[in-house]
């Protein structure tokens, strides 16, 4: 593997960016003029019914009062009228959305003008059941078409929508019902997962027990008859057909202001009681916008698919707004990878032709582990630029997504951004940057980290450095507070380092000014009084050609203070033995040294994951340690059931 992969002629030819003298002097121009810069990227990504007063106006500093960041004011727009109506004339008959459902055999072309027919119908469907401006609305659905319809229709007539990812809990649905105080859920009969079909209905009547502010629930036909009779509540529960067949398919936009709320999303519980993160109206539009065209170097005849699904922000932000404000294709994929078999991603990807594909390392890994022979005879000549997003592409799957999928020509994507941020904050722009296997490399234009010394509480000025990752001044697509909860806004991000946004990662910045995500700061390990990033040593255990994957923690040491404790799981086949376990630990004392050893490394068939591939450190902490009296809520993991293998098999 090389340690430098530059910028692949073709890609470069059409690219927007197209070196990093160009990407560093527009960079300079945003620095020289911050509003100036932003007021230019509205102008030319979003439309506007009324322009703003003042571009920017922010405090991120706790010292000087309370924090806040506002966009645009003065301004007003409608998020589904620029997403929908302003492409009419040029691109009403061209496919806005791509569906392919659970079965090879199921699809759907929803064209522009198609789509705002849909949402301005389920637009008068909330209206008609006293839904305005400002209520809030709970969309807990698979990945079908419906979802992106009820998105838009909120957005159409300023209801804030709550989207809860459809294989939540109903406990999880509850809690985030409640704190959003939704007066209406949009759900669906049931969901497919590979061959099975789920009830969701039901898991949704379980939760609306608890949460007397729902009013109606209006309920999608998506597996009919496969899971037996519904339980259905008279008054409350509604047919979307049925609701969609009495009103107009003609609805006029809400003028919004730019700092009104589009959408609140609740981050998983991976740090306990669930955030309800809040995005407003001009800035995160544009920011998505903006990100998703130049991120992805996206021109008007691409097809565009992020894999993840709309429960999670990259869905929100890169399955539907970024996309449709852009006036592309995207696709929307309602099944798994696995099913019918391993080549399904690829499958799709020749049959509409993708030219950037977007999707998680979880994901790249489960499907590399399977091994070659479910992408031979597959054309993928039509892809231009792959991409990764949620944690660090570790250094194999890196380069198995660039030779076997990319073909060692498609630059690989590797985002760092959060729910918080609302879109890329940390990219190699694939026509300019030459990327670094398993880094995020540098901001995009009109971001500016800065590396923090977590014992000074200073901020690194050198070059290369390493530290707590901040951001030093407000960006359009910034989250404005915590629902209900602006104290804990501030206390989460903004007291750490006044002065800075603190995102909670760890990073390093080399001498070319790329930066590496060495993972949470909380997912450091203290060895002896030496700092040892858990990414890093989980990096050096999956570069052996046996492991499949490894997450790695710290528990309580006597000695040490805190010692180092692996979780190994093995590719398909491979036997586990002593043997193995020794070599792993050499191995990881070779490349990183004898202060990263693990004391103790356990074999484990699977890791504690969300749905959206987060691996819940938390409980892998817990079961280190000995301390199993109490989990906490597992209720949103994928598979719970592989707690209890990790439980049996401690060391």
């Amino acid at each position: 593997m090389k340690e430098v992969y530059p910028v692949h002629e073709r890609v470069r030819k059409i690219s927007y960016i197209k070196s990093r003298e160009e990407y560093e002097k527009l960079q300079q121009q945003f620095l020289a003029d911050p509003p100036g810069w932003w007021a230019k990227m509205a102008d030319e990504y979003v439309t506007f019914f009324k322009k703003w007063d003042r571009v920017e106006d922010f405090n991120f500093d706790i010292r000087k009062g309370p924090i806040t960041v506002r966009y645009f004011e003065g301004a007003q727009l409608n998020v589904a009228y620029n997403c929908l109506d302003r492409h009419l004339e040029k691109r009403g008959d061209k496919a806005a959305i791509q569906w392919v459902g659970n079965e090879p055999n199921e699809e759907r072309a929803i064209t522009y003008r198609e789509l705002h027919k849909e949402v301005c119908k389920f637009a008068n469907v909330l209206k008609a059941h006293g839904i305005k401006k400002g209520d809030r609305v709970c969309i807990y659905m698979p990945m079908v078409p419906e979802a992106g319809v009820a998105m838009l229709a909120c957005a159409r007539i300023g209801a804030v929508h709550t989207v809860v990812f459809g294989g939540f809990s109903s406990e999880a649905l509850s809690v985030r019902i409640r704190d959003s105080q939704a007066k209406i859920l949009v759900v669906c009969d049931g969901t497919f997962r590979g061959a099975k079909a789920a009830p969701q209905k039901k898991d949704a009547d379980t939760a609306l027990k608890d949460c007397p502010s729902i009013e109606k629930a209006i309920v999608v036909k998506r597996v009919g008859d496969k899971l037996g009779k519904l339980d259905w509540t008279p008054g409350r529960d509604l047919w979307w057909h049925e609701e969609m067949a009495k009103v107009s398919d003609q609805c006029e936009p809400e003028w919004m202001d730019a700092e009104d709320p589009l959408f609140i999303l609740y981050t998983s519980g991976s740090t306990g009681q669930p955030k309800g993160v809040l995005h407003t109206t001009a800035g995160y539009l544009l920011f998505t916008a903006y990100t998703h065209k130049l991120g992805f170097d996206v021109h008007e005849d691409d097809i565009w698919w992020c894999t993840a699904d709309i429960g999670w922000v990259t869905g929100h932000s890169y399955t539907i707004y970024g996309p449709l404000c852009n006036g592309a294709t995207s696709l929307m994929f309602e099944g798994v990878p696995n099913y019918p078999t391993y080549s399904r991603f690829w499958q799709i990807v020749e049959k509409y032709k993708v030219t950037q594909f977007y999707t998680a390392p979880t994901a790249i890994r489960a499907i590399a582990k399977e091994g070659d022979q479910w992408v031979e005879g597959i054309d993928l000549s039509s892809l231009r630029i792959l991409g990764s997003v949620g944690e660090p592409l570790n250094p194999e799957a890196w380069h198995w997504y660039y030779s076997v999928i990319g073909r060692n020509q498609c630059p690989i994507v590797d985002t760092w951004w959060q729910t918080e941020t609302g879109g890329f904050m940390i990219l190699p722009l694939p026509g300019a940057i030459p990327i670094k296997p398993a880094l995020a490399t540098l901001p995009i234009m009109g971001v500016v980290p800065a590396l923090m010394d977590d014992t000074t509480g200073e901020e690194v000025r050198e070059l290369v450095g390493r530290g707590a990752l901040c951001i030093k001044r407000a960006w359009p697509g910034f989250t404005r507070t915590i629902y209900g909860d602006h104290k804990k806004y501030q206390e989460t991000y903004f007291e750490p380092f006044p002065g800075y946004y603190f995102t909670g990662d760890g990073a390093l910045r080399d001498s070319d000014g790329y930066y590496r995500i060495t993972g949470r700061i909380d997912d450091v390990i203290n060895v002896s009084g030496h700092r040892m990033g858990t990414a890093e040593v989980e990096a050096a255990l999956n570069s052996h050609e046996k492991v499949a994957e490894s997450a790695v923690v710290g528990y309580p040491h006597e000695i040490k203070g805190q010692s180092i404790y692996a979780y190994v799981t093995l590719k398909t086949g491979v036997e586990k033995s002593d043997a193995l376990r020794k070599e792993l630990v050499a191995l990881v004392r070779n490349i990183i040294g004898p202060i990263a050893t693990p004391e103790k490394l356990q074999w484990a068939d699977g890791l504690p994951k969300t749905r959206s591939g987060k691996i819940m450190r938390r409980i892998l902490k817990k079961v280190a340690a000995n301390d199993i009296g109490d989990l906490g809520d597992t209720s949103t993991l994928a598979d719970p059931s592989v707690v209890e293998d990790l439980v049996r098999n401690r060391l």
